[in-house]
C-alpha cells in the first residue's frame, strides 16, 4: 500500500489525467475519489493544485470532443450505442433529451455534477451541431467547475484522508487488498444495477416489421411519441404518431379506447424512455401496449419514411 502513495504522490497528474480521461469517455470508474486524494496528498505543495485542475480538465476535454465528434458524425446512431455500453440506470436519453431541450448549451455547465447526464449531453451538442468553438468554451467552464469542486474536497478532507491512507499503509497488504476489493465492488454493484435495470424493462416488444404490418393491414392502431417537441421537430417521427411526452402530451390521448393497440417508442432502444410510459399506460386500464423494439433508431434503419413538422 506504501508503493501505492508514493506512486500517487509521483504520478498523481497522470493518475487524474488517464483516471478523468477514461471516466468521462464512458467507463464505470469513480473520479471524485482519485482527485479528492491526489489533491490531499499535494497539499504540502500547493503549486501542484492548479497542475492537478488542468490535468483533470484537459483529460475531460480530449474525451467529450471525441464523443461531440462522434455525435456529430454518427447522431443518433451513436446514442444507441452508449444505451447498450453504459452500466447506469439512470443514464436515461429522454430525461438528457429534456434537459437538453430547455437549457440548450448552458447545461454543459452542470451536467458533469448529475450521474448519467455528461455522455448525453456531451454527444447531444454534438447531434444538434453545436459549434466547435461554444462547445470548448462550454465544457471547458463545466469541467473546471466539477474537477474543482472535487478538488476542494480533497483539500477541505485532507486530514482524514490522509488518516485513512495511514492506515491502509499500516496493514500493509491487507490495505491493498481492501481498496482493490472496494474498486471491484464499485464495479460490481454497477453491473449488478444494470442487470437488474435490463430486468425490470423485460416486457413484450413489437418490431418495427411487425408494427409496419399492422399499419399496411389497416388495424387500429396509435403510436405513441415519448420525447421532447424540440426533438420530435429536428429529427421528425414515425408517420401518424401522437405527442405523449409528459410536458406536451396530445389530449387526446385519454379519449382513445382501452382496448385499442398501442405502440411507444422514444430515442435508444435499451432505455426506460418507452418502457417506463408504457407500464403507466398499461395501470391506466389500456389492455395492449407494446414498446417499439429499438425505437425510431429501427424504423428509420429498416428505411421506413419519417413526417417532419411544416
Amino acid at each position: 500500500m506504501q508503493n501505492v502513495i508514493v506512486i500517487a504522490e509521483r504520478h498523481g497528474l497522470l493518475i487524474v489525467f488517464l483516471n478523468v480521461l477514461l471516466s468521462q469517455g464512458g467507463l464505470p470508474l469513480p473520479v471524485i475519489p482519485t482527485l479528492m486524494t491526489v489533491a490531499a496528498l499535494a497539499r504540502q505543495s500547493p503549486y501542484q493544485i492548479p497542475q492537478i485542475i488542468l490535468a483533470g480538465v484537459s483529460g475531460a476535454l480530449i474525451a467529450e470532443l471525441a464523443l461531440y465528434w462522434c455525435g456529430l458524425h454518427y447522431g443518433q446512431r451513436f446514442l444507441g450505442l452508449l444505451c447498450r455500453l453504459s452500466f447506469s440506470p439512470d443514464f436515461c436519453v429522454r430525461r438528457t433529451e429534456d434537459v437538453f431541450a430547455r437549457l440548450g448549451p448552458w447545461s454543459l455547465l452542470f451536467a458533469k455534477f448529475i450521474p448519467g447526464l455528461s455522455l448525453i449531453t456531451v454527444a447531444m451538442a454534438g447531434i444538434t451541431r453545436m459549434p466547435v468553438l461554444t462547445f470548448l468554451l462550454l465544457d471547458g467552464i463545466g469541467g473546471l467547475l466539477f474537477i474543482s469542486a472535487a478538488v476542494a474536497l480533497g483539500l477541505l478532507f485532507q486530514d482524514a484522508i490522509t488518516s485513512i491512507l495511514s492506515t491502509l499503509t499500516d496493514l500493509g497488504k491487507i490495505g491493498g487488498l481492501i481498496v482493490l476489493t472496494a474498486i471491484g465492488l464499485y464495479l460490481l454493484i454497477k453491473w449488478w444495477r444494470r442487470r437488474l435495470f435490463i430486468r425490470q424493462l423485460r416486457m413484450d416488444r413489437i418490431t418495427v416489421a411487425e408494427l409496419r404490418k399492422l399499419i399496411e393491414d389497416g388495424q387500429e392502431v396509435v403510436i405513441l411519441d415519448v420525447r421532447p417537441q424540440e426533438i420530435r421537430a429536428e429529427e421528425g417521427t414515425i408517420p401518424g404518431a401522437v405527442s405523449a411526452h409528459p410536458a406536451d402530451s396530445d389530449p387526446a390521448l385519454r379519449t382513445y379506447p382501452r382496448e385499442m393497440e398501442i405502440v411507444v417508442y422514444c430515442a435508444c432502444p435499451n432505455e426506460a424512455s418507452a418502457a417506463n410510459p408504457a407500464k403507466h399506460l398499461k395501470q391506466a386500464g389500456f389492455k395492449k401496449i407494446r414498446p417499439l423494439l429499438g425505437g425510431i433508431d429501427a424504423w428509420v434503419q429498416a428505411g421506413h419514411p419519417i413526417e417532419r413538422p411544416g
